[in-house]
């Protein structure tokens, strides 16, 4: 009787294995879905696993204005497992009560396969490690991995901790050893690239005293940020052969202060690395870490022979950096590689031609391979095709004379202050008008408003705005008052109250940005003013704009154009 071999899988091979089985299926039986899915499986099981560490919520929030509540993060956490990420630094639960119930309560949340770190440092020189409050406060957050931080540099040891350098090595053997009864440790060297710099036996040392103690993971620290590609990848290589007998992997943590975190990351892995600590978007200290985004793109997109997450699928990266901003109360960064608003944003005529006949002319990547969007920008640097790339549905591509009547009425409009890059709205109603499709649904004729302070001790606790609006909807005049928290506010309610009873689907519509801008701010407070909104319904959302000298006038060219683009939209 023949003997059956056992067969083995790990939760990766099987995410794996299943993602094959599904290529199969969606590939049917033609040979070529037989060779798609042949070469799928042969790249995802010959390729090393990179796995992928986030300390968002522990060195992201030591970010200038980033401070998360405690279901911030937990919303967090169960965002970053949900695409897979294989580590959470959920905080230093010594540091803070709201780290110490994060702990508690993310043990109630399903986070599948990804496994969630306590981050703390050494014991302290004049304690035990069984004694140390920090090292039992690590112990009680119960968590299945523990990354304990450790001083490489020999300088640091000695003139920021105070100790000797063989106090220092028994800080950290002492203290891996201990955690390592409780947890899995991860050992993040500190200043490991200025350390081995500095005194390169010591800094080897240091890594010896955590991996001799226990610790299954050395996470190397360019903390400072200082390092340039060649030397991490140089370092990184020296340290994996000092310490190949010891069973133990290695890490890269790189912050960005030379803007070269995302090389540094990249250029440990090919030294060795098979784990990358990072922030989502790369929030962090000082100029940040290395953003895991632009780390999972460029390995999984870019570079050959690496799997992160499992080999599932980057489409919700776009979405997981802008709920992370969001969550943060940060400004999205529009120029952000593969996720901003204008990653994929062409506006140069000569750029959008070649993007309409072959887009890999100037995209390194396909937008959706990351869950982002091409953009078609019109300004008056654009050309003929941009024009067309933004008009389809309007169907005037083969009219010239028509195509060149819009291009010029931007170019126009541009020298006064207009820009249509977040006004995609506006900028339809523009081709409507000037190719004589437009349908005004009703007619301002005119407004006034009135804000100003009830209180007469003038202490500005009680201001109030009104507007007054008349205006045409075919045959019948409207008069409207309405009230509001400030003057748009106030003439958004107006408008709102004389059309609902005709145009009830704008009940659905409402406001949800306003920005303004100065355009010619050498005019002092006579200067044209730009203002943009951005209004949405139960379907999509949509930008116009509006300029004048007049703050409330622009902002009334730019709500009249929000409701007569909901009405247009909705026939």
């Amino acid at each position: 009787m023949k003997k059956v071999q056992e067969l083995t899988l790990s939760a990766h091979q099987l995410i794996l294995l299943g993602q094959i089985v599904s290529d199969h299926f969606t590939a049917g039986i033609s040979d070529e879905g037989v060779f798609l899915a042949s070469n799928r499986r042969s790249h995802l099981m010959n390729s090393k696993s990179i796995l992928i560490y986030d300390t968002t919520l522990r060195d992201g929030s030591q970010g200038e204005g980033v401070s998360f509540s405690l279901l911030d993060k937990l919303n967090i956490a169960e965002r970053l497992a949900e695409i897979g990420v294989d580590f959470i630094e959920g905080g230093y639960p010594l540091s803070n009560e709201k780290d110490v119930a994060f702990f508690k309560e993310v043990r109630k949340r399903d986070l599948g396969e990804t496994k969630i770190s306590a981050f703390g440092m050494t014991r302290r020189k004049r304690l035990k490690a069984d004694q140390d409050p920090g090292m039992n406060a690590l112990v009680a957050a119960e968590t299945p991995c523990i990354t304990l931080v450790g001083k490489t540099w020999d300088y640091h040891a000695t003139e920021v901790l105070g100790v000797t350098l063989e106090e220092n090595l028994a800080l950290i053997g002492e203290s891996a050893e201990f955690l390592a009864k409780h947890a899995m440790v991860i050992y993040d060297a500190e200043h490991f690239f200025d350390g081995f710099r500095a005194n390169p036996p010591y800094a080897i040392e240091t890594l010896k005293a955590a991996a001799s103690a226990g610790a299954k993971w050395l996470s190397l620290c360019d903390t400072n940020g200082g390092s340039l590609p060649e030397r991490v990848a140089e370092v990184t290589a020296i340290a994996r052969q000092e310490l190949a007998d010891y069973d133990v992997k290695f890490g890269i943590h790189c912050h960005n202060d030379c803007e070269l975190a995302v090389a540094n990351s990249l250029a440990a892995v090919d030294a060795g690395a098979t784990q990358v600590q990072g922030t989502i978007n790369g929030i962090g200290e000082r100029c940040g870490n290395v953003d895991l985004i632009s780390v999972l793109s460029n390995l999984a997109l870019k570079k050959t022979g690496y799997t992160v997450l499992g080999g599932r699928s980057l489409q919700s990266l776009t979405e997981l950096s802008r709920f992370v901003y969001e969550t943060a109360n940060l400004q999205w960064q529009s120029s952000q590689p593969f996720v901003g608003q204008s990653a994929f944003a062409h506006k140069g005529g000569m750029h959008v031609h070649a993007i309409n006949k072959a887009a890999k002319t100037y995209e390194h990547i396909d937008p959706v391979s990351v869950g982002n969007e091409r953009r078609i920008l019109v300004s008056e640097l654009s050309g003929r095709s941009n024009i067309v790339a933004l008009a389809t549905k309007h169907h005037i591509a083969d009219d010239n004379a028509l195509m060149d009547k819009v291009l010029a009425e931007v170019v126009r409009l541009e020298n006064r202050g207009y820009q249509f890059e977040n006004a995609a709205a506006s900028f339809d109603l523009l081709i409507k008008r000037i190719a004589g499709s437009y349908t005004s649904h009703f007619e301002p004729i005119k407004y006034r408003v009135v804000a100003g302070d009830r209180d007469s001790h003038g202490d500005g606790q009680s201001v109030f705005a009104e507007a007054i609006i008349k205006l045409k909807v075919g045959d019948k005049l409207w008069f409207e008052a309405a009230e509001g928290k400030g003057p748009v506010n106030a003439l958004d309610a107006a408008l709102r109250k004389a059309l609902l009873d005709v145009y009830p689907s704008l009940a659905k519509m409402r406001l949800i940005d306003y920005k303004v801008r100065v355009v010619d701010s050498g005019a002092g407070t006579a200067a044209s003013t730009r203002v943009n909104i951005e209004s949405c319904d139960e379907n999509e959302s949509w930008g116009t704009i509006g300029v004048s000298e007049n703050i409330i006038e622009a902002s009334w060219r730019a709500l009249v154009d929000a409701v007569e683009y909901k009405l247009h939209k909705n026939g």
